[in-house]
């Protein structure tokens, strides 16, 4: 489980459990060398194998068999059975004081309201600050009021309930008290493997044809696939173990019971082809700002673009339908007021991912005028043109409660967001279809989408444990 805590106000999660908790384990049949020293044959570097044990990964990684058996195959010879356990590197998982603390923004300043117009359209408020020999007039529009008085109001909430939280987390040792210790720097795997510029290329393979191309199924003793096979069409791994695929030269674990579709915006349609609605879909857009603009790293969607999702043909009937915000009150408005509706969905709650070191301490000052140490994520239900409440009337599921939080340890890597399978269980029918977009990783009984949709699955973000461990 990856619920620490489950309290009126919220959830702790501890994302890192929620990870290892997934049976990372590869599994492969060999037949017994005769010569223990005789090497293994490499690997072509454009060839797309699946493997059981990786021959790369981060430094300090032991790759070593968690155990072998034997046992026969079918023209009676033995086989031998390795499995290798991996798990997500803790480090990864380290944050141990906040990335900015108050005493870095905060300035000494007094302010002083100089006129309070009785419809509050406008406030002017001279903000004298020490040290300066001038005061600034700052005259704040009718959107920088609205924000200002949303970021009051989810920041009280957030400091009132973490506080429950976190004492819960101290009290059970899930946090600790701060410590002095200094963090070691970590050396965060080379992203070597750009997969959405590989997205890029392969749209333009004129062999490719993704109205004929059905769902590829890695079944128990599937071996080997070919790149063409996989790019822009939905893989499934149907077996009871975790397989490895080699993709341009980098590894890539696939959990058990996972599938995914590695494309762009404009190569959807395997996902429809499909042949499942999904009852759940969790979306977290690649929003325009312009820290993103000016640093050509990461690529984004205008709103037309995101309102082209189609969200409508992958959603069963009461599909819930959870969407993360950025702060941007710009944004916020788009999804209530423009993107959900087009959308045929009613916002039922909005609730906030609330960051926090291993102490407790909020990763960023709650009242930073550039970062919040939360985000947030707008909760919806599509609106059936039968208008029943579910496809199934006798099964039960509980109403969405507004204005929960979600507290968590962050991962370092950025966009690593963490899991909604456990604190959405209970909003939606048992054994549901689970979909995300948009999505950076894997996980067990989930459909994921994404032009990056491998990312966190590099095996460079995991160990291989030693035999026993």
């Amino acid at each position: 489980m990856s619920v620490v805590h489950h309290m009126s106000p919220g959830w702790l999660l501890d994302h890192l459990s929620f990870i290892n908790k997934i049976n990372y384990q590869l599994h492969q049949h060999r037949e017994p060398s005769c010569n223990k020293n005789e090497p293994t044959s490499s690997v072509p570097f454009d060839s797309l194998q699946m493997d059981s044990v990786s021959s790369f990964g981060a430094s300090g990684t032991i790759i070593a068999s968690d155990s072998t058996t034997k046992s026969e195959n079918d023209d009676g010879g033995n086989h031998e059975v390795f499995t290798q356990k991996y798990v997500f590197r803790s480090e990864l998982f380290d944050v141990t004081k906040p990335y900015i603390t108050p005493a870095v923004h905060k300035e000494c300043r007094q302010s002083n309201e100089k006129e309070d117009l009785m419809n509050g359209v406008k406030k002017e408020i001279s903000i004298s600050i020490f040290g300066k020999k001038h005061k600034r007039c700052i005259v704040f529009n009718q959107g920088e009021l609205d924000a200002m008085e949303y970021h009051t109001k989810v920041g009280v909430r957030c400091l009132l309930i973490s506080l429950e939280t976190v004492q819960a987390g101290l009290k059970s040792g899930f946090l600790f008290e701060k410590r002095d210790k200094c963090s070691e720097p970590i050396t965060l795997p080379l992203d070597t493997c750009n997969l959405s510029e590989l997205c890029e290329m392969v749209k333009h393979l004129p062999s490719l044809n993704v109205m004929d191309l059905q769902t590829l199924q890695l079944m128990e003793d599937d071996m080997s696939v070919t790149e063409q096979d996989l790019f822009s069409r939905v893989v499934e791994n149907n077996s009871r173990f975790t397989k490895m695929i080699t993709l341009m030269g980098q590894k890539y674990l696939l959990p058990p019971k996972s599938s995914f579709l590695l494309s762009d915006i404009s190569c959807m349609q395997p996902l429809l082809n499909c042949g499942k609605t999904f009852d759940v879909i969790v979306i977290d857009p690649p929003w325009q700002n312009k820290s993103v603009k000016r640093s050509n790293r990461y690529s984004y969607l205008s709103p037309l673009q995101i309102k082209q999702i189609p969200v409508p043909e992958l959603a069963a009937p009461n599909c819930l339908v959870v969407t993360w915000v950025t702060n941007r009150q710009k944004h916020l408005h788009f999804v209530k007021e423009e993107l959900y509706p087009s959308w045929s969905v009613e916002i039922v709650a909005e609730w906030h991912w609330v960051k926090i070191t291993s102490s407790g301490e909020f990763v960023f000052p709650l009242d930073s005028p550039h970062k919040k140490p939360y985000e947030g994520l707008i909760l919806g239900r599509v609106q059936d043109k039968t208008a029943l409440p579910l496809r199934n009337a006798d099964v039960k599921v509980l109403p969405i409660p507004d204005h929960k939080l979600i507290v968590s340890v962050p991962c370092i890597l950025h966009s690593h967001k963490p899991p909604l399978a456990e604190v959405l269980k209970d909003y939606i029918k048992p054994d549901g279809e689970c979909l995300e977009l948009f999505a950076r990783n894997l996980q067990p009984g989930w459909t994921s989408w994404g032009n990056e949709v491998l990312k966190f699955q590099h095996v460079d973000y995991f160990l291989a444990l030693e035999s026993g461990s």
